[in-house]
């Protein structure tokens, strides 16, 4: 099991710490954070390349510490866009820095991202029928939590970013 001090080793395999998180549920905003960012970039992508970012983000975007990519600026996109081995993805790195911000508004709202979003959930993992032969790709209470997020100023967590994010942070459980 990883620990969200692990998080902050900007050499890690970030696919390897995406896949070993997958589905246990989490408390912790960073790992959660770490986990939408994960989400945002699979758009269009496998979730191992989008993985496989978390490293250098790490690197280039403070730890990925949520107040501090919510305090980048136009200048720091702007750097970003140039860092060779960082997605060059303008509309994700937006994204990644606005739900940064979104995620500070929630935080002094609710108390926690994961306040939050475990209150979705009655703080007790939804469990889910798993299928035989693919793993869904929506669900009600994805849709249902991807509009509240919208509500709250966040971007490019739709139905189906939300329902992944939601399994991989163990909100919602496969059975």
């Amino acid at each position: 099991m990883i620990a969200a001090d692990d998080f902050n080793d900007f050499t890690a395999d970030g696919v390897k710490d995406y896949d070993a998180y997958f589905g246990t549920p989490t408390h912790d905003d960073h790992i959660l954070f770490e986990l939408l960012i994960v989400g945002i970039l699979q758009t269009g992508l496998g979730w191992r390349v989008a993985a496989s970012e978390l490293p250098v983000l790490r690197r280039e975007m403070a730890g990925l510490r949520i107040e501090q990519v919510a305090g980048l600026d136009e200048p720091d996109w702007e750097r970003l866009m140039q860092t060779p081995g960082v997605m060059h993805n303008g509309r994700k790195l937006h994204a990644i820095i606005q739900d940064a911000q979104a995620i500070v508004h929630l935080q002094a709202e609710y108390g926690s991202f994961s306040a939050y979003l475990w209150q979705f959930v009655d703080a007790t993992p939804l469990m889910m029928p798993a299928p035989d032969d693919e793993l869904p790709t929506q669900s009600p209470l994805g849709t249902r939590v991807a509009k509240d997020l919208h509500r709250h100023g966040f971007t490019f967590v739709g139905p189906v970013v939300t329902h992944m994010f939601l399994l991989a942070a163990g909100i919602i459980k496969l059975n």
